[in-house]
């Protein structure tokens, strides 16, 4: 038999973990310069906790029975279990809470039977604050990311989930779901074809076109009829694109900024067709997409009503967070030369000279462990190896010292070439 790993899964291996290392320890240290800090939940969930009240679809939660019969799932994203800890583990904690996360994650795949059924994430969730300034936060740690990441050409498709669902209100409940999800696609066709009246299906083509440069798509949004909630909606993305415009402005003419030059916000475009398939955000929903606008990076948004789920008195706490898609950022930055080519170096390797100095060895590698921050010790296990074939070992890893050590601890050190 010829073991493989789960379909839907796949080994890392060590030049893969390096490269993925590379990507995850960037991103982590603008989480932490932003003040966020780690937070790791459990990989198992109860299923009610993971369906979020309905707003993820059970059919993507790879289910497993315990030893009870209850039901339990591996968790298809991050925010909820998140939601969940900090509502019933956290209730003393104050507000705000600025929590990351580096994790991997399961979602039952759909259609070709060997699809992809885990992947890597890393994001923020901001709990207990709302607003503008809340919202333009996130997008600036998201920002500062890209940079970190050397991905500045990036763009960033915002969207406002609950402005699109009122103005989604005036149709058919029957027809609402359809005229939605045509939307979500950008499929003209579908939504031509549904029975809708003539005034319904030009607002359903309107939607669908509602994208593009921010403050046209806003001036083009305004000329329709609003209600005082849509137009406090309007108001506020008013204020946060003013808000990041002028906060990019203010640090790249900061003095002395370490921040390279020119740098500029992303390329935001105001989509206001965009639905994203989670259906908990009840504000502003964004993606973050690649140059060459084939991979999606990364995606996030509001979600006010999510910590109520699953709060004993269902109190409301607002929430806004994103996360990377590991794996699409690793594709993406593949192509940028960034990445590293080859696992890191060891820097030792202590070689017993006889069968009875091992314990003498490993103190002395020991010793150059200590003696320095992440210093790669090997000791060499192999006592009936030549001298010449321990050099060549030690050329082919690219190790860069031998410490030759004695039963009594005496070394002599060789540095090997390349």
């Amino acid at each position: 038999m010829i073991y493989q790993p789960p379909v839907g899964s796949r080994d890392l291996f060590p030049l893969d973990v390096a490269q993925k290392r590379w990507i995850e320890d960037r991103i982590q240290q603008m989480f932490h310069s932003w003040g966020y800090h780690r937070i790791i939940t459990s990989t198992l969930e109860r299923l009610d906790t993971l369906m979020a009240g309905g707003a993820i679809e059970q059919s993507t939660v790879i289910q497993i029975q315990d030893s009870e019969g209850d039901t339990l799932g591996l968790r298809p994203e991050l925010t909820a279990s998140i939601a969940r800890a900090a509502v019933t583990r956290m209730a003393g904690a104050s507000y705000p809470q600025r929590l990351y996360y580096n994790a991997n994650v399961f979602r039952r795949a759909a259609g070709t039977h060997n699809r992809q059924q885990e992947f890597y994430q890393a994001g923020v969730e901001l709990l207990g604050a709302g607003g503008v300034a809340a919202d333009a936060e996130i997008l600036l740690i998201l920002s500062d990311c890209l940079r970190k990441l050397g991905l500045d050409h990036c763009s960033i498709i915002l969207g406002e989930a609950g402005l699109t669902r009122s103005l989604l209100a005036p149709f058919p409940d029957n027809l609402r779901n359809p005229v939605r999800e045509a939307i979500a696609h950008l499929d003209r066709l579908t939504l031509e074809a549904l029975p809708l009246s003539p005034d319904l299906r030009d607002r359903a083509l309107l939607l669908l076109d509602l994208r593009g440069n921010p403050a046209d798509t806003l001036q083009r949004v305004s000329s329709l009829d609003l209600d005082v909630s849509q137009q406090a909606i309007i108001r506020n993305l008013k204020a946060l694109m003013e808000l990041l415009q002028t906060s990019f402005q203010q640090t790249s003419s900061t003095p002395h900024s370490p921040l390279p030059t020119p740098y500029s916000l992303p390329t935001i475009t105001l989509d206001l067709s965009l639905i994203q398939t989670i259906d908990y955000y009840t504000g502003i929903v964004f993606e973050v997409v690649s140059p060459s606008g084939q991979r999606i990076l990364g995606q996030g948004g509001r979600y006010d009503h999510l910590l109520s789920l699953y709060h004993p008195q269902g109190k409301d706490c607002p929430g806004v967070g994103f996360t990377f898609n590991i794996e699409e950022l690793h594709q993406v930055l593949l192509t940028t030369g960034q990445l590293p080519l080859e696992t890191p170096e060891t820097d030792w390797l202590v070689v017993p000279t006889h069968p009875e100095a091992y314990a003498a060895a490993f103190a002395h590698a020991q010793k150059i462990r200590e003696s320095a921050h992440l210093v790669r010790v090997e000791v060499h296990l192999r006592h009936l190896d030549n001298s010449e074939t321990i050099r060549q070992y030690a050329q082919s890893r690219r190790i860069k010292q031998i410490a030759w050590v004695d039963e009594a601890g005496l070394s002599n050190v060789e540095a090997i070439g390349f």
